[in-house]
């Protein structure tokens, strides 16, 4: 799955059926990527296969949690919806 079809996924999150959907290509994009970087662990070292940018998951989880405190995402929301569950779990991969 590319990077695209990928971010179709995210887009079109709007239950938990595709947000479930969503989650297992979001995995499954990690994986590949862990594939790659244990392939070639030089070419990988300063950034992540296929625009991983956060392989542990401590720094995945605080660059999803950065990304959110810095943005006026949660300005007027008094629940998340599935799109910003799956939105929060993306900008895992992607913040810096």
């Amino acid at each position: 799955m590319n990077e695209d079809q990928l971010f179709e996924l995210l887009e079109a999150v709007n239950d938990l059926p595709s947000f479930m959907a969503f989650v297992g290509a979001l995995a499954a994009d990690r994986e590949a990527a862990e594939k790659l970087e244990r392939a070639e662990p030089v070419r990988y070292q300063l950034g992540g296969a296929l625009g991983w940018q956060n392989g542990a998951i401590s720094n995945y989880l605080g660059a999803s949690l950065a990304y959110f405190e810095d943005s006026k995402w949660s300005e007027g929301k008094k629940q998340p919806g599935w799109r910003d569950l799956a939105q929060f779990l993306y900008m895992g991969k992607i913040y810096e």
